[in-house]
């Protein structure tokens, strides 16, 4: 019975610790390394659908936390099950990024699927991360 304990205890403590490298893993390669990673990642997210990894690349104010969840209840929830899946399978087509200072870049992009549709993303440099600052496309425009 000593014997099962262990191994069972040995068993889980080697699921955890696998799945705890996993994650750290994940984490580290989707550190953006500049401006222009931080906005592809933050795009493939929203793309995908995946908001709470979108977030995660974003200046996490009260703000933009509600801009993020407006853009999503308001366009991506209305959207039928075949508009999402293009949405996934859709590539990012950048058409101009420009840093207007040290902090700040704009990100100008469409997408295969909906090319007419034109966003401008602006990145600004937090610390030493970029993060999507979604307030500062209202304050642009």
């Amino acid at each position: 019975m000593k014997k099962l304990f262990i191994m069972l205890v040995a068993a889980f403590s080697f699921v955890a610790c696998t799945n705890t490298e996993t994650k750290v893993a994940e984490k580290e390669s989707d550190k953006p390394e500049d401006a222009q990673d931080a906005g592809r990642l933050f795009i493939r997210a929203s793309l995908d659908g995946d908001y709470n990894k979108a977030l995660s690349y974003m200046v996490k104010d009260s703000m933009n936390i509600m801009i993020l969840k407006k853009w999503k209840n308001d366009n991506y929830d209305k959207l039928s099950n075949e508009d999402k899946i293009n949405y996934k399978n859709a590539n990012i087509l950048p058409i101009k990024i420009e840093n207007i200072n040290d902090s700040l870049v704009s990100y100008a992009y469409s997408n295969t699927f909906k090319k007419n549709d034109t966003t401008v993303l602006f990145i600004v440099r937090e610390k030493d991360a970029w993060k999507i600052d979604m307030k500062r496309i209202r304050a642009y425009y």
